[in-house]
């Protein structure tokens, strides 16, 4: 072990030929982000896949991870995730590039709550306030980590774009309650407003690729919407005017928390749609809309989806299925679906 804390590896990305050297015994993902060599990546706990690539030649040893991320098989066949692989030799891997995503420093800093609002029954917003002194950058899309005092992170992605900085300083999150959750239980039990807390961020590869032109997909499950609402805000400030149809799906009509920011903040988007889909409603929700899971809803009415881009993001069984279903069933091309899979310390 003494010769893996000491060593140093070169790690070469293709087909960029991007280059970077590991410290130590620290993960290829945790060298790369430390160099600002941009590989895509998602819950950096081994649980989501988003960071799976294909070793071309080197050894790695992996630390604990979801069988759904990598299986046995994956692993056999020379995939990596590079969130929980460390190098023994030299490694040569094939990974998109994401480049942008290395742009803003990653940073760590006190913020102190500034409001909360319950949207629905399990859904908090909570409003940060940043440091007066700290100029806080990041790309639409991405998350913070909240920094436990016992170590622990827990992540959430920013659910505005980072333009409201000029006009609202400060970051807007998401919130789902998880019963039993050290610190959902805290953030729906003890918190309150001027509490002072410590995040790291931005982190994250999921954001809007403004080099494309293609019609978009965009699919939320729950408090997934948080990052697609970032990038519809981003959209509108930038007056990108691309097709966009979301798809938004909860169990009950109330997960749908933002309908009516949707149904303001899109009404002069010309070629934006929204797809509302409800998969256990009740005969006093009086809902007539979509029913169903929202990933079959996009298989519904989409025959064909090789000239388009999905964003993906929420409940890995979610992303999991659009994933596979979009591209093997729709012609959706592998590079062409980003997803931000929120995975809980359960599925961890």
């Amino acid at each position: 072990m003494t010769e893996i804390a000491n060593a140093s590896f070169e790690i070469t990305v293709q087909p960029s030929g991007r280059a970077f050297a590991t410290q130590g015994a620290e993960t290829i993902l945790a060298a790369a982000i430390r160099t600002g060599v941009g590989l895509p990546y998602g819950c950096k706990d081994g649980a989501c896949g988003s960071c799976k690539c294909k070793k071309l030649s080197g050894d790695v040893s992996h630390g604990t991870h979801s069988d759904k991320a990598l299986t046995a098989e994956e692993e056999a066949s020379g995939y990596v995730l590079t969130c929980c692989a460390t190098p023994h030799s030299d490694v040569v891997l094939e990974s998109r590039q994401v480049t942008d995503a290395s742009s803003f420093p990653i940073k760590k800093m006190p913020v102190r709550v500034a409001a909360l609002e319950k949207k629905s029954h399990d859904v908090m917003q909570v409003r940060l306030q940043l440091p007066a002194s700290e100029k806080f950058q990041y790309h639409a899309g991405q998350y913070v980590e909240f920094i436990l005092r016992d170590g622990s992170r827990r992540a959430y992605s920013m659910a505005t774009a980072p333009h409201m900085q000029e006009t609202a300083p400060g970051l807007e999150l998401h919130i789902r309650h998880m019963p039993g959750g050290k610190f959902t239980d805290h953030v729906f039990g003890a918190m309150k407003e001027k509490e002072i807390l410590r995040i790291e961020g931005p982190f994250g590869s999921f954001f809007l690729r403004e080099d494309s032109g293609k019609p978009m997909v965009m699919l939320a499950s729950g408090t997934g919407f948080a990052p697609i609402k970032a990038l519809i805000e981003h959209m509108r400030h930038k007056g990108i005017n691309r097709p966009v149809t979301l798809y938004w799906g909860g169990r009950r009509p109330e997960d749908l928390y933002c309908a009516d920011w949707i149904a303001e903040h899109t009404a002069d988007m010309a070629g934006f749609k929204y797809v509302p889909v409800v998969s256990d409603a009740l005969p006093e929700d009086g809902w007539t809309g979509r029913t169903g899971f929202v990933h079959q809803a996009v298989l519904e009415d989409f025959a064909d989806l090789s000239g388009h881009q999905v964003y993906a993001c929420g409940a890995p069984i979610v992303v999991d299925s659009a994933h596979a279903a979009y591209t093997s069933q729709r012609g959706l091309p592998d590079e062409e679906f980003y997803a931000d899979a929120f995975t809980s310390e359960a599925d961890k």
